[in-house]
Order: C-alpha cells, then structure tokens, then sequence
C-alpha cells in the first residue's frame, strides 16, 4: 500500500511539474519582456550575461560551398551569429523572420551568420527548398562547444548573440527570436 500512495504522490508531482514547465516555456507573455532592458531572453533569463559586453570568440567554420569563413569576415557590420539545427521546430520557425531582418537591414550595415549544429548534407537538403540567403556555416559537434563560448550554457537552441560594429556583444537571445524583438535589438547598434 505504501509503494503505491509514493508512486502515486511522483506520478502527481511529474504531473504538477510538467504542467508548470509548459506554462513558463509556453508563455506568450515572456515575448512581451522589454527587448531594450534585458540582455537576454526569457525562458532563461540569465543565459549569456557572462558573455554582454564582451569581444566576441573568433571562429573558423565551413559554409556550405566548402569555403573557410572567419568571423572576422563581418568585423563592421551589427551581426547576429544564429547557432540551429534541422531537427529544431523553433529554430525553423524563426528562419523567416531572420531573413526579413536581413533583408530590411541589410543595407545599413545588417548580417545574419546561421551557425548549423549539424552534418553538411542536412543542413544542404534542409536550406535549399527554404531559400535561406545569409550565410550558412556548418559546426557540427563542434557547434556545441562555440556556441557556449558565446554564453550558451544550457545549450538551447535556437541561440542568437547580436554584435555591434566593434565586434562586441551586446544582446544573447536563447529561443526563438521574432522580427519585432530582433529590429528592437537591432536598430539601436546600425
């Protein structure tokens, strides 16, 4: 009787706590959170703050013609480097939104730098039929590890880190980013 009323208790208390992760990861109103005074996105709001204010970790990675890119190639530009994978619905779902702001800001100085955690041939066969147009560096596993030399400690993804000109960091994004919240982000550092 015992061992049943304890699987019981765990079984309601999984319950309470799955519906209470849902809420707070599901919460529309966590997008409403002021992009202009906080470095970081909810649901976890402290991810990245170790990293805002400083120069960003230099990168040698792969794009998808088999070119070397170095992070310095953007030095100038306000940058969002956007570490995904195919596998992630949000980081998916963002990706139109990421090319929208490209294509607004673009001329004013705007990079949008895709930071695939996966293999060549998911990234090729995934990228080609959405007609992405920023440019695309394949990390693989090593992706893991870069992207938490940018602050992404609990590796989420999607995970976006928005530079400015001088290459510094100035925002960390863990989760999906809307196209409001980026030309938030954005704007001030063009």
């Amino acid at each position: 009787m015992a061992n049943k009323t304890l699987l019981v208790l765990f079984a309601v208390g999984g319950l309470a706590a799955g519906i209470a992760a849902s809420r707070f990861f599901l919460n529309p109103a966590s997008e409403k959170v002021n992009a202009a005074t906080t470095s970081a996105s909810v649901p976890f709001p402290n991810q990245g703050e170790a990293v805002i204010g400083k120069p960003h970790p230099a990168f040698n990675l792969i794009d998808l013609q088999g070119k070397p890119r170095n992070s310095n190639e953007w030095n100038g530009k306000v940058v969002i480097v956007n570490f995904w994978a195919t596998w992630c619905p949000p980081c998916v779902k963002e990706m139109p939104a990421l090319m929208q702001l490209r294509a607004a800001y673009q001329a004013k100085g705007f990079e949008i730098v895709g930071v695939a955690l996966d293999t060549k041939d998911a990234v090729s066969a995934f990228i080609d039929p959405l007609g992405i147009d920023y440019p695309i560096l394949l990390a693989e596993q090593e992706g893991i590890g870069l992207s938490q030399e940018y602050g992404n400690q609990l590796g989420a993804l999607p995970y976006s880190v928005i530079m400015d000109r001088q290459g510094i960091i100035r925002h960390t994004i863990s989760g999906e980013l809307s196209y409001a919240k980026g030309e938030n982000l954005i704007k001030p550092l063009l």
